[in-house]
C-alpha cells in the first residue's frame, strides 16, 4: 500500500521520555518530507503547545498540519490557516466549572497562549504547563471570567478519584459532549464529534485523500479512534493495552525510535 500521510501523537509517541524528538526519528521524518510525504501532528495539547515541535520539523516551510485539542482545531502549518475549528457552547462554561467544584477537582482551560485555572499550584496544572511550555494565570472566579468560547476544559485530579468522577460528568453532560481521560489525571471535555479520527476525516476530505493512504501512530486512549480509523493503525510498544489490541501493527517504543521504524518499514522507497 502506498501510504502518503503519517499522523503522529506527540507525548509517548513522537517524543521520547524527555519530551524530545530523537535525531534518528527526525531524520526519518525529513526524508519522508523529501519523498513527498505529509506529516500531521495530532495531540490533545493546545495549538500553542504543538507549535514548537512543528517548527522543529520545519512544517511551516515544507508544509504539514497541526491537529490540536484532540481534533478541536486543524491548522495548515505553511499558511497558518485554520482548516477546522469547533468550540464548546458558551452556555456550558459555567455548568462545567461548577461541576468541577461540586466534585472537588481542579479545572483548567486556555486563553490565547495561557493556561487559566483557579488553582495554579496544582501539580497537574504544572504538568500541563511544562508539557506545553505555557504560562499559567490564576483566576479567582473562573465562572465569571470564562465568558468566551473555549475548545476544551480539563478536570484534574489523581487517577483513581478521577476514574469515579468521569462517569458522573459523562452522565451529567449527556450526548452532546466528548468526555474522556487522555492521562489518568486529565479528564478532557470537548464538543461531541471532536476526536482525532473525526477531524482527520475532515482533513483527508479537504486534501482529496482516502484513509487507506494514512498511517496513524499513538500510545494513549485519545489515540484509539484514529488508530481504528487509519489505513494502518500503529501502537507504540509503550501504548496502553486497548490501543495495542486495536492496532494493525505494534512498533518499537517512543524511547527506541518507534516512529523512525514505521517510516522506514512502510513509507520510504
Amino acid at each position: 500500500m502506498n501510504y502518503r500521510m503519517i499522523v503522529l501523537d506527540l507525548d509517548g509517541t513522537l517524543t521520547n521520555r524527555n519530551k524530545v524528538i530523537t535525531p534518528k526519528t527526525k531524520e526519518a521524518l525529513f526524508e519522508l518530507k523529501r519523498q513527498g510525504g505529509i506529516i500531521v501532528l495530532a495531540s490533545g495539547r493546545p495549538t500553542y503547545g504543538v507549535m514548537p515541535l512543528a517548527k522543529e520539523l520545519e512544517l511551516h516551510e515544507s508544509g504539514g498540519y497541526i491537529l490540536s485539542f484532540n481534533g478541536g482545531r486543524i491548522i495548515d502549518c505553511r499558511t497558518g490557516e485554520t482548516v477546522f475549528a469547533r468550540e464548546l457552547p458558551m452556555s456550558s462554561n459555567s455548568r462545567i466549572i461548577r461541576m468541577a467544584e461540586d466534585h472537588g477537582v481542579n479545572i483548567l482551560t486556555y486563553e490565547d497562549d495561557l493556561i487559566i485555572t483557579p488553582n495554579a499550584v496544582d501539580e497537574y496544572v504544572e504538568k500541563e504547563s511544562a508539557i506545553n511550555k505555557l504560562e499559567v494565570k490564576e483566576i479567582q472566579d473562573m465562572e465569571a471570567y470564562v465568558q468566551f468560547p473555549v475548545v476544551k476544559f480539563m478536570m484534574l485530579e489523581e487517577g483513581d478519584y478521577l476514574a469515579m468522577v468521569e462517569p458522573k460528568v459523562k452522565a451529567a453532560l449527556g450526548r452532546d459532549y466528548s468526555v474522556y481521560r487522555s492521562e489518568p489525571y486529565f479528564l478532557e471535555i470537548l464538543p461531541k464529534g471532536v476526536d482525532k479520527a473525526a477531524s482527520l476525516e475532515r482533513l483527508l476530505s479537504k486534501l482529496g485523500m482516502s484513509k487507506e493512504e494514512m498511517i496513524a501512530c499513538g500510545d494513549g486512549y485519545n489515540d484509539l479512534s484514529m488508530i481504528q480509523y487509519a489505513g494502518l493503525g500503529v501502537a507504540m510498544e509503550n501504548a496502553v493495552l486497548p490501543v495495542k489490541k486495536a492496532a494493525d501493527y505494534v512498533t518499537l517504543s517512543n524511547n527506541d525510535d518507534g516512529i523512525a521504524h514505521v517510516i522506514e518499514k512502510f513509507m520510504l522507497s
